[in-house]
């Protein structure tokens, strides 16, 4: 099922062996990357084949990492729908607008499927009991796998996210630790607890393989447009493991031959009031800087610190991207433009890679004949909240 060979430290460079089960790697902290024999892929795959294979992201199994097809956990996860923004093109004035709606996923975002691929690879390595600090969405997720796959989970989650995330993890069984503070406090939480009740830990980009997951973002973008890629990709930057993971994709689809070497300018889009990766591509810095008093209401943004920051800033400049911060009112006024242009509705991260779109064509960085996909990574349900204001239902008229 599987051609994965080994494991890779991100920053070292070091070899791991992939069965086993890893966090970081032990020689500096850093993540590691599954790597695979891309060459053998290439003579048993080919991309025509896809086509009998069903609408999952389990359809590019080669590429990922599980070693024996009966421990793939699935709840139809992935090959969600991309979308030729036409009512919403014809609104901003621009023709190739496209739009991945990641809310589609089992559990209403895209960490369905990152947590599909690490929960299915751990439990086929031994793991039984799980861990997670999250903002919400991944810990909905994996409370969902885990159940799946009769295991335990374990989330921390900062005591102040909408309860429909406690709620939707405590209906899967999870077990949930509510902590005063952000995701970092979270992780912090975790961390201490882990050792002791030998929790395995699936906190972002400190395993290999909810990586291998999002990356699957990349291969659908790239069959559904017939294997050409976009100009532009604009996607809300927390963690960063979906942008990260898109990068990685495209280059093991060139080294099979499916693509050539263009590449998509890559964005980051964060909130203003929580943009490390913003302050840090900036800056021209190779690691990002924690940010203080993380504010904003997308949850899936209030990241304070992200461990695979060196990995983020590298994709957006060796793809001659940028990284852009928008304010929380300009993504549910984006959003509602989304909702009711597209029948989309969007979580506030989506409304982010919509504003950012908005601010990029303003400054021509964004030209008129390009193609350009926005990501919608969640469901706007789970934020409903946010919609109770007057101002946030009114429609954008401006």
């Amino acid at each position: 099922m599987s051609y994965l060979t080994h494991l890779q430290c991100a920053l070292c460079n070091k070899h791991y062996d992939p069965n086993r089960l890893w966090n970081l790697c032990p020689g500096c902290n850093r993540p590691l990357l599954a790597r695979y024999d891309l060459e053998a892929v290439a003579r048993a795959l080919h991309k025509e084949d896809l086509a009998e294979r069903s609408p999952t992201l389990w359809r590019y199994r080669e590429m990922l990492p599980l070693a024996d097809p009966s421990h793939a956990l699935t709840l139809g996860e992935g090959f969600t729908p991309l979308t030729k923004a036409v009512r919403l093109g014809q609104e901003v004035g621009f023709e190739n607008l496209y739009i991945k709606d990641e809310g589609l996923n089992p559990t209403g975002s895209f960490k369905a499927r990152g947590l599909a691929v690490a929960v299915s690879r751990a439990l086929e390595l031994g793991a039984r009991q799980f861990s997670i600090p999250s903002a919400g969405n991944a810990a909905g997720a994996m409370s969902a796998y885990a159940s799946l796959g009769d295991a335990e989970a374990h989330v921390y989650m900062p005591k102040d996210v909408p309860q429909p995330f406690v709620a939707e993890c405590r209906a899967l069984g999870a077990h949930v630790t509510l902590i005063d503070g952000v995701i970092t406090d979270c992780g912090r939480a975790a961390a201490e607890d882990n050792p002791r009740s030998c929790r395995f830990d699936m906190s972002t980009l400190k395993e290999p393989y909810r990586l291998e997951g999002k990356k699957t973002m990349g291969f659908e973008i790239a069959e559904q447009l017939n294997w050409e890629l976009p100009d532009v990709i604009i996607y809300p930057t927390g963690g960063g493991t979906g942008l990260v993971g898109m990068w990685k994709a495209f280059d093991e689809l060139e080294c099979l031959g499916w693509i050539g070497r263009k590449r998509p300018r890559m964005v980051t889009v964060q909130s203003d009031g929580c943009a490390p990766m913003v302050r840090a591509f900036q800056d021209g810095s190779e690691f990002a800087e924690p940010w203080r008093d993380a504010k904003t209401f997308a949850d899936g943004l209030r990241v304070p610190a992200a461990v695979g920051d060196f990995l983020i800033l590298r994709a957006l400049r060796e793809s001659s991207g940028t990284a852009i911060a928008v304010a929380d009112n300009e993504m549910i006024d984006a959003a509602n433009l989304m909702g009711r242009t597209q029948g989309i509705f969007a979580a506030p991260e989506g409304g982010a890679a919509l504003a950012a779109f908005q601010h990029l064509r303003q400054s021509s960085w964004i030209r008129d004949s390009e193609r350009v996909v926005l990501f919608n990574t969640g469901s706007g349900h789970k934020y409903a909240h946010l919609w109770s204001s007057a101002t946030a239902h009114a429609p954008d008229t401006n």
